[in-house]
């Protein structure tokens, strides 16, 4: 006889929850190889791909560790901070190729570039995502198409939040010269995961076919406007966040900074104004060096120690929970001030000349 709370009356055992490994971040998208042109001649070869960007400030900032799932070739030419997967030993590494036009005879800014995915590595599948391990927070930074639906889904299984960087998203590419263009949000298979993604960046390019006013509706949007800094949308509002003078020489990697210092700073229990600011200024120091920036030590230490202060003011510590908080700060004008100062302590590495006396921030 059975009976409900068991067989013949006794306790009728429970299954026992499985028990995750935890960590902070998880960090998914293939690192590539960049290429940059002046006209027709190269004048840069640099390590590239978003997780590279992000993790030079990520590794720096965050008070938790992440986990990197990246896959190269085998004729991979960097050391990455964080090794990634060589799919074979026959394969490629993803090759981007990002054409500038010439310098005109006036100087000034000379155009923007034309960019195109000369070789693709292999995707990166659910399975290559861990089965044992649940995150704080998630980020999608595909740029070649290496990020795939169902893979974005399983991210969103294993993270408590997830951010999502549109390109990953969006953009097609020719099948005769690989340039990439751009495709509505909505005629992709990413569209029905909108309501489950927690934060979705877009520059003020692609925002047009992401359609902000959808978008909006399901997850907070973040436009970056370069020089105008960035605008964040939401369900009941929305509110536009300053941006920091810099001297463009190459626009490659500017949102996955962005991505890096927001991504800090809510984990450190920053409001996500806050948080922008925090992404504004890192994408702002990026456009400043040729490929992955190479950051002051005293800077970045002095960004920490602030973020510290004011995780210690607030909350007492950083427990890397997300804030979903959309009000500025009170002392959010302080932080400007502060993050000012900061970048005053930096030093540019590269100074070949791609674009000049521009104030940019993240593309």
């Amino acid at each position: 006889m059975v009976h409900e709370d068991g067989v013949d009356g006794q306790p009728q055992p429970q299954p026992q929850q499985q028990q995750y490994k935890r960590l902070g971040g998880l960090v998914v998208g293939n690192y590539c190889h960049d290429v940059l042109f002046r006209g027709d001649l190269p004048v840069g070869e640099t390590l590239g791909g978003a997780a590279s960007f992000v993790s030079n400030v990520l590794d720096a900032l965050a008070p938790s560790t992440s986990l990197y799932v990246a896959k190269v070739g085998a004729d991979f030419a960097y050391a990455a901070p964080h090794p990634p997967r060589v799919v074979s030993s026959s394969s490629h590494t993803t090759l981007f190729h990002a054409h500038f036009p010439p310098v005109p005879a006036a100087g000034g800014y000379h155009g923007d570039r034309v960019l195109r995915r000369v070789r693709a590595c292999d995707p990166i599948f659910p399975a290559d995502l861990p089965d044992d391990i649940r995150f704080d927070y998630g980020l999608a930074v595909g740029v070649a198409g290496e990020i795939l639906p169902e893979t974005l889904a399983r991210m969103i299984d294993l993270c408590r939040v997830v951010l999502v960087d549109a390109q990953g998203m969006i953009r097609s590419f020719d099948p005769v010269d690989g340039t990439v263009r751009l495709v509505p949000l909505r005629s992709t298979e990413f569209f029905h995961l909108l309501p489950r993604i927690g934060f979705l960046k877009a520059s003020a390019e692609e925002a047009p076919f992401v359609d902000i006013e959808e978008a909006r509706k399901w997850c907070c949007v973040i436009v970056t406007h370069g020089k105008d800094g960035c605008q964040v949308y939401w369900k009941d509002g929305e509110l536009h966040v300053s941006p920091f003078q810099a001297d463009q020489i190459d626009p490659t990697g500017a949102g996955d900074s962005f991505m890096g210092g927001f991504v800090s700073g809510l984990v450190w229990g920053l409001p996500v104004p806050d948080a922008v600011l925090l992404g504004n200024f890192f994408g702002s120091l990026t456009v400043t060096q040729i490929g992955v920036p190479k950051f002051d030590q005293r800077m970045l230490q002095h960004v920490k120690e602030e973020l510290k202060r004011r995780a210690a003011q607030h909350s007492g510590s950083c427990g890397g929970t997300i804030s979903l908080d959309f009000h500025k700060s009170d002392t959010h004008e302080d932080f400007l001030e502060h993050l000012t100062g900061a970048a005053k302590l930096t030093c540019t590495g590269n100074p070949t000349d791609l674009h000049t006396n521009q104030d940019n921030q993240c593309q």
